[in-house]
């Protein structure tokens, strides 16, 4: 494996940790545009690759410091995260069929409006 690419790779799973563990964001947000242009991905290839990378860091390590100081509501992130397998899977199956196009605009219409939210919202 070239050594640029995994100094890359583990350069950018640092970053994407350092803030979705400070400002508490989905790590999709920053991974799937650096997967695209940074690694020359496709759009779903992203998001799969996000998914994948996202599965283990996430699920457990991020969540400890929160858990620890009381601020994990469990039974909210259960039930929630019982709808988010069911609606993960319709959605990574939906993907699939879906042109290029559609998914990258539809991601990035999404990142605006989180934006205006964020930046509007006293």
């Amino acid at each position: 494996m070239n050594p640029l690419y995994v100094f890359g790779g583990l350069t950018l799973g640092v970053a994407a940790g350092i803030l979705s563990g400070i400002i508490g964001i989905g790590g999709g947000i920053l991974l799937i545009p650096a997967l695209m242009y940074a690694f020359g991905q496709s759009q779903l290839k992203a998001q799969g690759t996000s998914l994948a990378i996202l599965l283990l860091p996430v699920g457990i390590f991020a969540v400890i410091p929160y858990y620890r100081d009381g601020q994990v509501d469990i039974r909210l992130a259960a039930l929630v995260a019982a709808g988010f397998c069911i609606g993960g899977w319709f959605g990574g199956s939906w993907a699939q069929h879906l042109p290029a196009v559609v998914l990258r605009r539809g991601f990035a219409t999404l990142l605006l409006i989180v934006a205006a939210k964020l930046f509007f919202t006293k």
